[in-house]
């Protein structure tokens, strides 16, 4: 099987994206109880988006041709537990530059609707209250961004007109960028005193399952807000309902743990609490520049180049 005849498997149809190469097999899939073809003559598999860990990895062990497995998503996490039933060799690639523009917005929206008691207003709306009053704003905030990958960085250029008065950058590997230095998770002691906000933007991986836990959340000062557009995952959900409850933190979360959050779990009554449910990069913004994404790697992949934002290779 070469890249030019092979099958790909679609979550949008074909004929829907510009720009495809001419050669391989388009077959649309996106998430059905039925398989388009055969999996084992799948050679590259777009995982359907949004659709859970379930129909992720549903055709996995079966796929004993595929090359590549591309995600519509920046995070992995809903693919990687069934990498070990692919044969060697196979590249996964996430969806970095779909989702910085539209997870970067959620952020901004989370921290000022937060901040400005956008929540207590529309209350108020609903029993025609005048809630006027004095409110917390951006501008003077120290921020803390975790996790500063495209997204993180992204992030930052939406802070850069709201007179922060710092932005902290919190990455895996320490580095110096145009905006100032990347510090590394040990760094964390040091700077969460001085943060007013905290945003979450990390992968969900071993070294941030729990990140953020009773210490991380003692750590910051009285009245912080933590912002969390990673992974549910990465907040110890008991430890932030303690923060929450004694009113000393708050929160706007566009993920939780678990999730999707059930009918009656304490956290959505908490008080000081912003919950959108997992949203981020959820937009207008997402087909377009998706369909892009997998014109400009198909392409690559049909004409037997290297695929770009390869994360990992089973072996």
């Amino acid at each position: 099987m070469t890249a030019t005849t092979a099958d790909v498997w679609l979550p949008f149809p074909a004929e829907e994206i510009d720009g495809l190469p001419d050669g391989p097999n388009y077959l649309f899939w996106n998430g059905g109880p039925d398989f388009p073809a055969d999996p084992a003559d799948c050679a590259y598999y777009v995982v359907p988006y949004m659709q859970g860990p379930e129909v992720a990895q549903g055709p996995l062990a079966s796929m004993t041709s595929v090359q590549v497995v591309q995600t519509l998503s920046a995070g992995i996490d809903h693919v990687e537990p069934g990498l070990p039933l692919l044969p060697a060799g196979v590249r996964l690639c996430n969806a970095k530059g779909v989702h910085e523009a539209s997870t970067a917005e959620l952020t901004l929206a989370l921290i000022l609707a937060s901040l400005r008691g956008i929540p207590g207003f529309v209350h108020g709306q609903d029993r025609e209250e005048w809630r006027s009053g004095f409110y917390p704003a951006l501008a003077d905030k120290s921020v803390l961004i975790v996790g500063y990958g495209s997204i993180g960085s992204a992030i930052e250029d939406r802070l850069a007109p709201f007179e922060c008065a710092r932005v902290a950058r919190v990455a895996r590997s320490a580095r110096t960028t145009a905006r100032g230095p990347v510090h590394t998770l040990d760094d964390l002691p040091a700077l969460l005193p001085e943060a007013d906000v905290v945003i979450l933007s990390t992968p969900l991986n071993p070294s941030t399952q729990g990140l953020v836990g009773a210490d991380f959340l003692a750590a910051m000062p009285d009245g912080a807000l933590l912002v969390n557009v990673a992974r549910g995952g990465v907040v110890d959900t008991k430890a932030l309902l303690t923060e929450l409850e004694s009113g000393r933190l708050r929160a706007a979360l566009d993920v939780t743990d678990p999730e999707p959050l059930p009918q009656g779990h304490p956290l959505w009554h908490a008080p000081n609490v912003l919950i959108t449910p997992h949203v981020g990069g959820s937009t207008s913004a997402f087909e377009p520049r998706a369909k892009r994404l997998l014109a400009a790697q198909l392409t690559r992949f049909a004409a037997g180049e290297q695929v770009h934002n390869v994360v990992r290779t089973t072996g």
